[in-house]
Parts: C-alpha cells; sequence; structure tokens
C-alpha cells in the first residue's frame, strides 16, 4: 500500500479547483447548472496577444528558455512595473513562473523553516496557508472582519509579529472579499513592518487593474521604499488580460531571494511555456485600454449582484472595492430548515443546498478561513449573475 509523505497530509486539496470540477462533472451528468465558482474573467485574451503566439510559433520560438524567464519578458515586466508602479528592477530581481501560485510556492519552500511562522490575514486566498504548511511553516491567522472593511488592521498586525515571524502576506484587492487598500492604509502597515527587521512582505498584486469607483491602486514597495529590500512582489497575466489557461505569474524582490526560487524552480518545472511567455510579453507591452472598459463591466455586475443579495432576507454582502468576487454573509440562515428537514448549521450547509436544490455552485467561506459566509464569482456574464441570484432567492424563500 502507498503511503503518502506527511507533507502532503498535512494540506487539502483547493477548494476553488475542486469545485470547478465538480460543477463540470454535474454538467456533464446532465444537470442544469450554474457555476459561479471560478476566478476566470469570462472575456477572451485580447487578439494582439493570439496574433502575437502565431509569430511566435512561425519564429520557431518553442524551445527550452531560461529558467527564470526569457530575457523579453523580463524586459516587459520590468517595464511594467516602471509604468503602473514606479518601481526600478534589474533583470536579476524578476522571475518567470506558472502561475502566480508558483512564484507564491517558490518563495515559501525557498525560505520557509520548520517552525517559521508566516502572516496570513482572513479571509485568505485558500492556496496560502496550504503552501506554507507543504513548507513546513505555520499559518498565522488575523481576522479581518467585514467591520474593519475585509482589512487588515495596525495593531493587529503589531499583535501577530513573533521572533518567528518570517512572512507577511497581502493581497488587495483580495479573493474573496475583494477589499483593496489605499496608500494610506498600506503606509500605517509599514510603519508595524519597518519595526520588525526579520519579517519579510509578500504582496499578491494579481487584481491590480480590476478596481472600482475610481480607485487608484498602490502597493507596499511604491508606499514604502524602505520595504523594498525585503518584499516580494507578486503578479501576473491571468486575470487582467484573461490569460489563466495561459499560466503565467511573477516576482519581483532582491536578488538572493530570485536566485533561490530560480534554483528552486529548476528542479521542479524548470521554464515556463515558451509561448506563454510571447504571450506575456505581448500582453504586457501592447494596447492596455481595453481593462478600462471590462472593469466597468465588471463594476456593473457587481452593483448588480449586491443589490441582489441584499434584499434577500438573511443574506448580507459588503461591497466589495476590487477583484471580482463578492462574499456575503449566511449568518442570517443559519438554524432555519430545508424542505427535506435539514438544519442549516454552517455555511457548508447553506452551499450545498443551493448545490442540491438549485443546481447553483459557489463556495464556501470556510475555504478561505472565515465563516459563515460564501464567495461567488461574477467573473461571468449578466445574464448566467442574474440567474444565480434568483435561484438563492428562490432557495431562502423555500427555508422554514
Amino acid at each position: 500500500m502507498l503511503q503518502t509523505a506527511a507533507r502532503i497530509q498535512r494540506i487539502k486539496p483547493s477548494p476553488s479547483s475542486m469545485a470547478g470540477q465538480r460543477a463540470r462533472e454535474l454538467r456533464a451528468a446532465g444537470r442544469d447548472i450554474v457555476a459561479l465558482t471560478a476566478g476566470e474573467p469570462d472575456f477572451d485574451t485580447p487578439d494582439n496577444v493570439t496574433e502575437a503566439v502565431v509569430r511566435a510559433m512561425a519564429q520557431s520560438r518553442t524551445k527550452y528558455t531560461d529558467v527564470g524567464g526569457t530575457p523579453e519578458l523580463k524586459a516587459a515586466i520590468r517595464e511594467k512595473f516602471r509604468r503602473d508602479n514606479g518601481l526600478d528592477y534589474k533583470a536579476g530581481e524578476i522571475i518567470v513562473g506558472n502561475g502566480g501560485k508558483q512564484i507564491i510556492f517558490n518563495a515559501l519552500l525557498s525560505t520557509v523553516e520548520e517552525g517559521d511562522e508566516v502572516i496570513v490575514p482572513t479571509p485568505y486566498w485558500v492556496s496560502y496557508p496550504d503552501i506554507v504548511l507543504l513548507a513546513g511553516g505555520t499559518p498565522v491567522f488575523v481576522a479581518c472582519p467585514p467591520a474593519q472593511g475585509f482589512k487588515l488592521q495596525p495593531a493587529d498586525l503589531e499583535k501577530a509579529i513573533t521572533p518567528r515571524s518570517r512572512w507577511l502576506i497581502l493581497n488587495g484587492p483580495n479573493n474573496p472579499s475583494g477589499a483593496a487598500y489605499t496608500r494610506e492604509e498600506l503606509k500605517a502597515l509599514a510603519e508595524v513592518l519597518l519595526r520588525h527587521p526579520h519579517v519579510w512582505l509578500m504582496t499578491d498584486d494579481i487584481y491590480e487593474h480590476i478596481l472600482y469607483d475610481g480607485r487608484q491602486f498602490a502597493t507596499m514597495a511604491q508606499v514604502e521604499p524602505e520595504l523594498k529590500a525585503r518584499t516580494l512582489t507578486i503578479n501576473g497575466v491571468s486575470k487582467a488580460y484573461a490569460m489563466t489557461g495561459w499560466r503565467i505569474g511573477y516576482g519581483a524582490a532582491p536578488e538572493a531571494l530570485i536566485k533561490a526560487m530560480t534554483k528552486l524552480q529548476s528542479q521542479s518545472t524548470s521554464n515556463p511555456s515558451s509561448i506563454s511567455q510571447a504571450a506575456a510579453q505581448e500582453a504586457l507591452s501592447g494596447p492596455q485600454h481595453f481593462m478600462a472598459e471590462r472593469t466597468r463591466i465588471f463594476q456593473e455586475r457587481r452593483d448588480m449582484i449586491v443589490g441582489s443579495l441584499n434584499r434577500i432576507d438573511g443574506i448580507s454582502c459588503h461591497v466589495p472595492e476590487g477583484a471580482f468576487y463578492v462574499f456575503p454573509s449566511c449568518e442570517g440562515l443559519l438554524g432555519r430548515k430545508t424542505p427535506s428537514g435539514q438544519v442549516l448549521k454552517s455555511d457548508e450547509d447553506f452551499i450545498m443546498y443551493l448545490l442540491d436544490e438549485e443546481n447553483l455552485a459557489v463556495l464556501q467561506g470556510a475555504a478561505y478561513g472565515v465563516s459563515p459566509f460564501f464567495r461567488i464569482s461574477y467573473a461571468a456574464a449578466m445574464d448566467e449573475l442574474e440567474e444565480g441570484c434568483a435561484r438563492i432567492k428562490r432557495a431562502c424563500a423555500k427555508l422554514g
């Protein structure tokens, strides 16, 4: 009998990936499933990107590349950081991986020892704590409730830091809450970090370009230059450019960290796809204007779904500031009975009830470290979102 390693037993499969797989299986079985689980824009990859890939293939750019990314893509990333964030990095301070997740994995596996602590504000993206556990570290969760806008507060960060703290992971706009940090809020957190020079910062900026109501994006290394020397800034092309399947993420950090991460990647996946790198190069260097229109569409969807959910008795939905998720509370529904007589005791009970009763797939808040909430992705067509809201309304109306 196969005995799996203890490190594998410490982690669980990605709930969001498994939910998407389950929805596809149910559809294949003939059920009329509305799946609002995927963090994947429903827009197409821009034409200039796909055209650039055709050219790259015609030029036989289909061979191995440097492990940490092609010089051309690294140059495009450096220019992106200068253009969008006012940050200057050398080529040796850049790494390209198979999605942002690999950049996070590389960094934590390269730096975290047994017993090291990684501060993870909740709610969090599902993979953060499991990658920490895989590295042998201990995730230290810090609650960021709706009353605080789902944002980490300086006093709470201060309390969480110990001599074993290795990293703080900061994600904004946030998956799943949509919370986005202002420059002033980042500056207040920076003041805490400056008092604790042993703590490094990992900032996940993957939703940088999806911000609403005229908000301006800021990242920590830009806001507090003194922290740049111990900050890993992570980004990618999956969300803003609708390139999830191309699997390209990148990070910028001091060269010593990038060397360690590249060394690890050389013994895992080696280089990302050469064709995907050509696509990412064009995405970052080509026209950027389309993102404003896509963000406008996302905001229309946000406004519709927040309004619809807040009109349902028992559900309360905070207004997200960015990304493309809502993270409503279902606390007002707990204790009520389904038509079959089951008492809803948790957010997981509620999302399974929606799937069984109305063929609607969403994700439980427990997967993101906070209950009783659930996550809905509005990276879907408006009619599909309206149908999803109608199904939630019907399901709630049936509760006793």
